[in-house]
């Protein structure tokens, strides 16, 4: 802050000192563009309309808390960094969340990004593959951290189900329904991921690991 009024005041005083004809005016600092990087998921369009109201503020004195204020109100962005190029130039660099997978939520849909964060949801796309949760995203988090751990194939799910018994069902791209019990259930998917391409289990669309120490095959 204290830097920022440094610069103001030692190009005030320059700007207020020039006498030969070609003067500089302040309102060459005017913020003209918005320069946009980074991005993949959102728009620059809709980020630049978004910052419509700082457009023409004087760059030497636009404060970028302000700027900040207006970026973290997109659920998409995770960070940004913020420069400016004078005389009339703002770079925004864009750091967005990573969607990964689309949460039914009291008849609402929302983005999860891989902090479990909600996502504002609108059609993008390039997100259509994602795979489906219908539950609890504070539950769905514990499943996915314990997932991650196992290195279970995550590519491989379209549907993460949650039931009022707490327990998960898991249902694949090819069409398989994995059942897991309400406890202990890194068991069964280590189990899963043994037999899931063994010729004997290939004919198997029915995983069930409901019941303690038992494996039920349709």
């Amino acid at each position: 802050m204290k830097k920022r009024t440094v610069i103001v005041l030692i190009l005030f005083i320059l700007l207020t000192t020039i006498t030969s004809p070609q003067k500089v005016s302040i309102s060459k600092f005017n913020l003209k563009k918005i320069i946009i990087k980074n991005n993949f998921l959102l728009s620059e369009k809709d980020i630049r309309k978004s910052l419509l109201k700082i457009y023409d503020k004087n760059l030497l004195i636009l404060d970028s808390k302000e700027v900040e204020n207006i970026l973290k109100q997109n659920s998409y962005i995770q960070g940004f960094e913020i420069k400016k190029k004078y005389p009339d130039t703002l770079i925004i660099k864009i750091f967005e969340k990573r969607p990964i997978a689309i949460l039914f939520k009291k008849r609402n849909k929302f983005y999860l990004s891989e902090q479990i964060d909600l996502i504002k949801f609108h059609e993008l796309q390039n997100l259509q593959d994602l795979p489906y949760v219908f539950g609890n995203e504070k539950k769905f988090k514990v499943l996915y951290e314990d997932l991650k751990k196992i290195n279970f194939p995550l590519i491989e799910i379209k549907k993460f189900v949650l039931f009022e018994t707490n327990r998960w069902d898991l249902e694949t791209l090819n069409n398989r329904t994995i059942r897991l019990p309400s406890e202990n259930y890194l068991k069964s998917l280590k189990n899963y991921l043994e037999i899931k391409s063994k010729k004997d289990f290939t004919k198997y669309k029915v995983f069930d690991y409901r019941i303690k120490n038992q494996l039920i095959l349709k």
